[in-house]
């Protein structure tokens, strides 16, 4: 997507060669016009894959995950990071780190959420290392429903996490890839 790479291009602010801040594209405000663009990109790329919902990780993920599934005419599910008073005590849980907070949290979706009748399509904003991806990845695949890829909307191919996952025999779809952020410059594949 050429108008994205131009956005980031534009508004991203380098902080070091392995973290790209883009709080002012997706990770604190969002472009309306340019969310729905994205979500109907993905819809259109994974059209034939009879998609039942769309998944993906709270909190930056959200938008384009509505977006696309809005385009697709399905529910969105997201992965709460934090347990709330009223979350299903037997819901899927896994503990995976988060390469830009710097933390590890627990990742959970309610099990009347996810089924093995779903085929569910994961939409995330970023992906560095992979962890998160992974342990939703593990959820879905212990629900019993049928991952049918991984959306991604700017994925930092430098680092090992879209293609750890493709060795996985996961379909993974970027609509930007950076390939690397060396001497403050963005560069595209």
């Amino acid at each position: 997507m050429d108008l994205l790479k131009e956005i980031i291009l534009k508004e991203a602010s380098i902080m070091t060669s392995d973290v790209l801040k883009l709080d002012a594209v997706l990770n604190h405000q969002v472009d309306p016009v340019l969310i729905m663009e994205m979500g109907r990109e993905f819809a259109r790329r994974y059209a034939e894959a009879s998609i039942t919902k769309v998944i993906t990780v709270e909190s930056s993920g959200i938008p384009i995950a509505f977006a696309t599934a809005l385009t697709l005419g399905v529910p969105l599910i997201f992965a709460r990071r934090k347990k709330t008073l009223i979350a299903d005590p037997d819901a899927f849980s896994e503990r995976v780190p988060s390469f830009t907070k710097g933390i590890v949290t627990d990742i959970m979706v309610s099990r009347q959420f996810l089924t093995p009748a779903d085929k569910v399509l994961f939409i995330d904003d970023i992906i560095a290392n992979g962890d998160a991806a992974r342990g939703l990845i593990k959820i879905i695949e212990r629900s019993g429903a049928e991952l049918v890829g991984l959306g991604i909307v700017v994925e930092k191919s430098f680092q090992a996490g879209g293609r750890t996952i493709r060795e996985q025999g996961i379909r993974v779809e970027s609509l930007v890839k950076i390939a690397s952020l060396d001497n403050g410059q963005i560069t595209f594949e």
